[in-house]
């Protein structure tokens, strides 16, 4: 059995953003351990080396003081784990890696994922379970509504609005105040400029 404290992270997805966020995580000096949960258990015991110690089934067993993070991709699946998370009373909890720089000025939801590199300036907005991936820039007076996912080195100019649950894949840039509709998804480096 491992034994968990307010101290250990749990994070919801063993994946390969999943093992990104735990490292963050670990990197920041905030975590004493990391333990994931995962659907594919007990098939998958293991993510990087930290244990895999069940499926969400097993939510019930982790101490409700614990910090928990859904780090899954895909936007829809996430919102769903966060919402179970939240009705189960967690303690959902953003990691932000050392090497990414968030404005004091900034705003994060819970349950937020900034990855090394990443840049959040001042006034921006960060909605619960969003996701601002390696190299991304939101720079200043930017919206990210919940469960947004910003790619590897996605670029948004100031004042631009990123809808619920939309995606910007790698490489796309947003020009000042453009508007990404609800759960709108963009190619690879597609470049969006105001109406």
């Amino acid at each position: 059995m491992i034994t968990m404290n307010v101290k250990t992270l749990i994070v919801v997805g063993a994946g390969g953003h999943g093992a990104a966020v735990a490292e963050a995580a670990m990197l920041s000096g905030q975590w004493a351990d990391v333990v994931f949960l995962d659907d594919g258990y007990p098939a998958k015991l293991e993510c990087q080396g930290w244990p895999v110690i069940g499926s969400m089934a097993a939510l019930e067993q982790c101490p409700a003081g614990s910090g928990v993070i859904v780090a899954i991709g895909n936007q829809a699946a996430r919102e769903q784990k966060f919402v179970q998370l939240r009705q189960a009373g967690m303690k959902l909890v953003s990691i932000v890696h050392p090497k990414a720089w968030v404005s004091e000025g900034a705003a994060l939801g819970k349950g937020v994922a900034v990855m090394a590199g990443a840049i959040v300036g001042i006034n921006a907005k960060v909605g619960d379970g969003a996701i601002v991936n390696a190299n991304a820039t939101v720079d200043h007076d930017v919206v990210l509504e919940a469960f947004a996912h910003l790619g590897v080195g996605v670029q948004l100019a100031g004042g631009v609005k990123v809808g619920r649950a939309a995606w910007l894949q790698a490489g796309s840039c947003a020009g000042y105040r453009v508007v990404v509709a609800d759960g709108a998804v963009t190619q690879p480096g597609t470049a969006l400029i105001a109406d």
